[in-house]
């Protein structure tokens, strides 16, 4: 993906520096959440089947960001120029909220499973153990342990050649 996609690769390099932690976890969370899809929006909710009456909840973009939590984001840590469909932005948000999970639930940034949970419940939720009686939730949680697993295989045979200038790269 990063091949192809190397601003992407840049962004969230340039996330995993400030923040720290490896870029493969945020991309396996924003895979989940959105597909990768940068408008992505919870489904709509329909009355009697048929008369739509809003969205379950304000996440959007590629990051999934509730509203409340990427405000809390644009003060502390992006800018207001922050845009949930822009994947800069949504990636470097992923890793300020790893972040936020590391220091409030002292859960490890290299812990998708748990981190997952975190960004699912909110850190509040997971400290009440909200996701505890849902087995669905910890399921989803063990796709994202599993996917980041792939994403790191994946990215420790391209590393180094990712890394590579662009002049390097064009010549092998």
């Amino acid at each position: 993906m990063f091949s192809e996609k190397r601003d992407w690769y840049k962004a969230a390099k340039s996330s995993s520096k400030r923040w720290g932690g490896p870029v493969t976890i945020p991309m396996a969370i924003m895979y989940q959440e959105s597909r990768f899809v940068s408008d992505a929006k919870p489904p709509m909710r329909y009355f009697l089947g048929f008369i739509p009456y809003g969205r379950a909840s304000s996440a959007y973009g590629y990051a999934q960001a509730q509203t409340g939590t990427w405000d809390e984001y644009q003060k502390d840590a992006g800018s207001i120029f922050s845009d949930r469909d822009d994947f800069d932005d949504a990636i470097d948000f992923i890793f300020w909220y790893m972040n936020k999970t590391n220091k409030q639930n002292k859960i490890s940034k290299w812990d998708a499973y748990h981190q997952y949970l975190n960004y699912h419940e909110g850190h509040g939720g997971y400290a009440r153990g909200s996701y505890k009686n849902k087995a669905w939730l910890k399921g989803v949680a063990k796709k994202v342990e599993k996917r980041s697993k792939n994403y790191s295989a994946q990215y420790g045979q391209c590393k180094e050649h990712l890394d590579e200038g662009w002049l390097k790269r064009l010549l092998s």
